[in-house]
């Protein structure tokens, strides 16, 4: 850090406790994350340290973002030089990066010839852009009948406003609608919900390959099969979120192919984020094909930073690292080695996943103090359900580094699950 960052982030005669910093939080930042659970000055790898120099284990790698971990030497000397060579310039103009992205993104999508990237700087805008091209494509069906855009129960797309038509939880839809209209929910994994659904006033299917916000509950291979042959059928846009679950969090560059093996038939649009960047704020979406990718026209959408050069280089050096030092076939291997040890501890009921996105139930509401008792003891978990802890560790994990976490989950799951019980009473003791 230099001398002149570290004035500004440590003002003379402040003391830098976690107390004063999480105080200056409050003060100063809007509260709509609640308290932050501790305040994190560095990170190498899989690990970050907090401002008491308390090391932690990352197992959640920021919400499935940080591919390659943290500091990764080469992704930060790659920004590093695009920065000082060329940082932005609007999308009046192009650049190197952005162009070698858009077509490195096409090649390892296996992307038909005609079809084309989009570049934004989040998972939500990606989906927003995505929200806006199923509407195009309704706009360009000459009956003027085809409004309707499909997501599923449980989904989870983002939280601005068109992403959060498309989101299913209601706690976070409530507050502000009226959203944006003409989007139905069906049922999750269901083909004969799916195949009631659509008809010829249905613009478009939105689906995850795994909802991670729900628990990482995977759709069937069936549903995905089924959900390409009945949209391709009815002319409707299957556009498919792999916001979380592409990149190589789940053991191949997407889920959804993944899934369905190779030879797949591909979706029309595919979203994505979050490890695209390995931390640098970066999203895409993909249009497949010559014929969604000549929806949207010049003037419909756009973006001031989407793909400009630091974010791209950032996007290249992660892909190129992500495939050159075997970080997805290590993300399948510790994956499926983390996911057996898991099923076989006591208190665990369900382990599920691909990769490094897994979840695992528990057989009481425990996932609050689970959280709590792991990052007291220096592991960092999400609980996206009372009874679900979620894992997306940084790609490059190893094994040994999974073996700390499960040495000490035994304890820990003992201690969350006593947690939940009520205190003995004096006369029930």
């Amino acid at each position: 850090m230099t001398a002149e960052l570290d004035s500004l982030t440590h003002p003379a005669g402040t003391p830098d406790s976690a107390a004063r910093w999480l105080d200056r939080y409050s003060g100063s930042l809007l509260n709509v994350f609640g308290t932050p659970q501790r305040v994190l000055v560095r990170g190498q790898g899989a690990y970050v340290w907090d401002d008491q120099g308390r090391r932690y284990l990352d197992l959640l790698g920021g919400i499935a973002v940080n591919a390659l971990g943290h500091a990764h030497p080469f992704v930060t000397s790659v920004i590093s030089s695009q920065l000082t060579t060329l940082g932005h310039v609007s999308n009046f103009f192009t650049s190197p990066t952005q162009v070698a992205l858009a077509e490195r993104l096409l090649q390892i999508s296996g992307a038909p010839t005609g079809s084309k990237v989009f570049f934004a700087n989040s998972g939500t805008e990606a989906n927003e852009a995505a929200f806006k091209l199923a509407r195009a494509h309704g706009k360009a069906d000459p009956s003027g009948r085809r409004t309707r855009i499909l997501a599923l129960d449980g989904a989870f797309h983002g939280r601005t406003m068109g992403a959060l038509a498309l989101t299913a939880k209601q706690a976070y839809r409530e507050p502000f609608e009226p959203l944006p209209g003409g989007v139905e929910h069906i049922a999750f994994n269901d083909t004969d919900a799916l195949a009631d659904a659509l008809d010829d006033t249905v613009a478009a299917l939105v689906i995850e390959p795994i909802q991670g916000e729900a628990g990482v509950r995977p759709l069937s291979p069936e549903y995905l099969r089924t959900a390409r042959e009945l949209t391709r059928a009815a002319g409707v846009l299957l556009i498919v979120d792999e916001v979380q679950t592409g990149i190589g969090r789940t053991g191949s560059w997407f889920a959804y192919p993944g899934i369905l093996g190779s030879g797949a038939d591909l979706p029309d649009a595919i979203t994505l984020a979050k490890g695209l960047g390995s931390g640098f704020p970066i999203g895409a979406m993909i249009t497949l094909g010559a014929g969604p990718s000549s929806t949207l026209t010049p003037g419909q959408h756009g973006t001031t930073f989407g793909g400009n050069p630091v974010a791209s280089a950032a996007a290249l050096a992660t892909l190129h690292a992500l495939e050159s030092d075997g970080v997805i076939e290590n993300a399948a291997r510790v994956g499926s080695y983390l996911a057996d040890k898991l099923a076989r501890l006591d208190h665990v009921t369900a382990v599920r996943g691909r990769g490094l996105l897994i979840a695992f139930d528990l057989d009481a509401p425990a996932s609050g103090a689970l959280v709590a008792r792991g990052l007291d003891a220096g592991f960092i978990v999400n609980a996206p359900g009372p009874a679900t802890i979620r894992l997306a560790p940084p790609l490059i994990v190893t094994t040994e580094q999974a073996d700390e976490f499960l040495a000490a989950l035994p304890a820990l799951l003992e201690g969350a699950v006593a947690d939940t019980k009520p205190a003995d009473t004096a006369e029930g003791a």
